[in-house]
């Protein structure tokens, strides 16, 4: 069996045990929702406080969330992903939070206003990937973490789904509503501009060795 044919039975598993918990939900068992959402708490989470910036702000809005997909759950339309819709429904919940706190305009690494204009990296010559173990350094996660709150949000949503949350390329478009063309795009740039912004401070030998984690094919 191929590797993409065990991930599609795996899937197939997946949607087959949540359509069940839905259907069961909706007849009445609610204690059932805390084992529908358990292998997306971490996302959820980890795309608000990338959002919001704020434990505090990403905490309380995780309760929000998970107390609204349960009012709507009833609206669910089976044929998506049931982990896209739920995401969806976090970073709307995280833009209205935005909304109301009015933070103003953050500073953004990129002038660019959308996905037209292309990023140049400050370095073309040291192209390498960020060794894995580099992230385990609390230091480092401390850097990274700086480096993307001066994302721009479109760029930082993906990058936090795609590499962070391990979503699919195809995950990560239907999350953010976007082509998978465009996530590719904005993932690229993304990681180019946070290796700028990180090199400095993580160079090794005179070479920069910065590196983001790969656990799938990147454009799968």
């Amino acid at each position: 069996m191929t590797d993409n044919t065990e991930s599609n039975a795996r899937n197939d598993r997946i949607r087959a045990t949540e359509e069940n918990l839905i259907s069961r939900i909706l007849d009445g068992e609610k204690d059932l929702f805390l084992e529908l959402i358990r292998p997306y708490e971490r996302t959820v989470y980890a795309t608000l406080i990338t959002m919001l910036r704020s434990k505090e702000d990403a905490e309380d809005v995780t309760q929000d969330v998970l107390l609204k997909a349960l009012a709507r759950l009833h609206q669910f339309r089976r044929e998506a992903a049931f982990g896209t819709w739920l995401i969806q429904i976090a970073i709307n919940e995280a833009r209205m939070r935005k909304r109301k706190m009015r933070h103003g305009t953050m500073f953004s690494l990129t002038s660019a206003a959308d996905d037209d204009g292309a990023y140049v990296p400050k370095d073309f010559a040291d192209w390498r990937e960020i060794p894995s173990e580099a992230l385990e350094r609390s230091e480092t996660r401390e850097a990274l973490a700086k480096a993307l709150a001066l994302l721009e949000e479109h760029y930082r949503l993906a990058f936090i789904l795609r590499d962070v949350n391990e979503l699919s390329i195809t995950e990560t478009a239907n999350v953010l509503g976007i082509t998978r063309g465009a996530v590719k795009t904005r993932l690229r740039r993304a990681r180019l501009m946070l290796r700028d912004f990180l090199s400095p401070g993580l160079q090794q030998g005179g070479q920069v060795r910065l590196a983001f984690k790969e656990v799938r094919n990147p454009w799968e």
